[in-house]
């Protein structure tokens, strides 16, 4: 009992500490007073405002653009990328699969100065192209993660047997290979597509001084002043995230159910 109550508590803890500040800048966007000390009652101006700013709403389409764009072409390549590296043997592959990892395992900040630096020595103009390349850079790896699994439970005699039984190439591909695999890239262009869309320290770095992301529009914002829209706005990337987050965890756990005979 003891144990069971620490373990609990323990959790508790770090629940309150990961999502309290999140539930205060909720309940702060329906504040109607700017007074972070002051609850003035109940109220939707500040998301009206928000979608009123012009500078707000330009980042916002950027941003989806940015994000549809390159989970889109991420998805392709990367998916591309899974059957080289599954047609690979044991040591080419485990060092691909090792090479494809690190920009997952590296540090954002140490990525993004990367990819500018690159940029900057092949003279390419910092703007909306850098930004999409270097989401399309980060994401393609989240792909190979997605799609790889679920390459490797294929039957690897299916694909042959469809040939076999008069199927051209092409054909046999779009009817017996991609609706297995089909789930693995859905997931990986979901969570391209989130880890996209959340993305700053990357875009920070690449993006120059003629475009803003949400991400970086909110972060020029609050050093000039921490104003209730900005609340607005965070909660709306908030409710999105997770909503994208909780589709994709939902097609896994669907993928895992044991079929009932």
């Amino acid at each position: 009992m003891v144990k069971n109550f620490f373990s609990r508590f323990y959790i508790g803890i770090i629940l309150l500490f990961l999502y309290a500040p999140i539930i205060i800048l909720i309940v702060l966007s329906f504040n109607q007073s700017k007074s972070r000390a002051k609850w003035g009652g109940f109220t939707l101006k500040w998301y009206g405002e928000l979608f009123q700013n012009d500078d707000i709403m330009r980042a916002l389409y950027t941003t989806l653009i940015l994000a549809f764009v390159s989970a889109l072409i991420a998805t392709i390549i990367g998916t591309a990328g899974a059957f080289a590296i599954n047609s690979m043997k044991k040591t080419p592959r485990f060092i691909m699969m090792g090479v494809t990892n690190i920009p997952m395992l590296n540090a954002d900040i140490v990525t993004g100065i990367s990819l500018m630096l690159l940029f900057v020595a092949l003279r390419f103009s910092l703007g909306f192209t850098s930004v999409l390349l270097a989401h399309i850079t980060f994401n393609i790896p989240y792909v190979l993660l997605s799609v790889m699994p679920k390459l490797k439970q294929l039957n690897p005699n299916t694909f042959e047997a469809a040939q076999d039984l008069g199927a051209s190439p092409i054909y046999a591909f779009f009817k017996v290979i991609l609706p297995d695999i089909l789930p693995g890239i859905i997931s990986g262009y979901f969570l391209a597509f989130t880890m996209s869309l959340d993305d700053f320290v990357i875009t920070y770095f690449t993006k120059g001084p003629e475009i803003n992301t949400l991400s970086t529009k909110i972060y020029t914002e609050v050093r000039k002043g921490i104003k209730p829209e900005i609340y607005a706005l965070s909660t709306i990337m908030f409710v999105a995230i997770l909503i994208l987050l909780i589709l994709v965890n939902r097609k896994n756990a669907d993928k895992h159910v044991p079929i009932r005979k």
